[in-house]
């Protein structure tokens, strides 16, 4: 499964991109209008061709490389409803959903793999975008599938369910089987974190692991106009003190010897939160504190992107076999809405 290429817009810190390498793609242009996320992407792929400018103003004839690649992927900022935003960021995060599917017109790519909030898959008040999509890519002669994955459910330590769609040109849209789960047993907190926590001698990680049994809420990034770095709002926070984590900020390292014990509660590193949101350790990410915690709470992990490229890779190959949890039932881990 060699020889696939792709555009992956809205890039932010690379995420998708780096599953979609992880499942055999070669990037040809990868597209953010954040500067530190592009700082990002070329600190850990400098030879990638990283674009830093505004989705709505791209134009693919000024990038012809862009024309008829394999694969055109977006992970536009997640849409959140008008009850739980601002109308105008709300606004704003719809005008890029709806320009990554536009952009299919430009470039004409095999397939288009697009990653939201489940709401987008599910939810009734997003049934007119839903609406738009369709229309506008069934137009172009795609076919498409909505459906939802969590991260979870492909070794990732983080209960982070996203909604996926994947269109296909027709002649390859049959063969396409969205991923079945990747492993039996979810990874948890402690599980994942443990060998980090221990770094500097913390006589108390092993007590604190072995309480910490299940996996991460839902890591978020907030927005980039307001607030620090924590792990989420009142009612995540309550969840991560279930494991002995104190969610309203993050430290700077994490406990040594000069700690007693078990610390009734101890906070997480920037480090820390992406090994949650399944990152590598040798990822970096540009910027400050705050900075660098918002990239990864906004990144989709890269174990979903792997999956989901394979499976997409498989249906462009033609066996239709979705690699990742081949074993597992063919209707495990995801809704799907014809």
């Amino acid at each position: 499964m060699s020889g696939l290429r792709f555009v992956d817009v809205c890039a932010g810190a690379g995420g998708l991109a780096l599953g979609l390498e992880q499942a055999g793609f070669e990037p040809v242009l990868l597209l953010d209008n954040k500067p530190v996320a592009c700082d990002t992407l070329r600190l850990n792929r400098p030879g990638w061709d990283v674009l830093e400018t505004d989705l709505r103003e791209f134009d693919p004839a000024d990038h012809p490389q862009t024309y008829d690649v394999d694969l055109l992927s977006a992970g536009p900022p997640r849409v959140r409803s008008s009850a739980t935003a601002g109308r105008a960021e709300t606004d704003e995060e719809l005008r890029l959903l709806e320009a990554a599917v536009l952009l299919t017109l430009g470039i004409r790519p095999r397939a288009l793999l697009i990653e939201n909030v489940p709401g987008m898959v599910e939810a009734d008040a997003f049934a007119p975008v839903r609406d738009f999509i369709h229309q506008e890519l069934e137009h172009l002669g795609y076919r498409l599938r909505w459906f939802v994955v969590n991260a979870a459910d492909f070794g990732v330590p983080q209960d982070r369910r996203q909604g996926v769609l994947v269109a296909m040109q027709e002649r390859y849209f049959d063969a396409f089987r969205p991923p079945a789960p990747s492993v039996r047993r979810h990874l948890s907190v402690g599980e994942a974190l443990r060998a980090s926590m221990s770094a500097r001698g913390w006589a108390g990680v092993d007590d604190w692991a072995d309480q910490a049994l299940k996996v991460a809420p839902t890591l978020v990034g907030g927005s980039d106009n307001r607030g620090g770095a924590d792990l989420g709002p009142t009612g995540t926070k309550k969840a991560w003190a279930r494991m002995g984590v104190n969610g309203s900020s993050l430290a700077d390292e994490v406990p040594g010897p000069e700690q007693d014990g078990s610390p009734e509660m101890i906070k997480l590193t920037v480090p820390q939160a992406a090994i949650l949101q399944g990152f590598p350790t040798h990822w970096r990410f540009a910027g400050r504190k705050t900075v660098r915690y918002r990239q990864i709470g906004h990144a989709s992990p890269p174990a979903v992107g792997a999956a989901l490229g394979r499976a997409v890779a498989a249906a462009l190959h033609g066996s239709g076999e979705a690699v990742s949890g081949a074993n597992a039932s063919p209707t495990a881990g995801y809704t799907s809405i014809p």
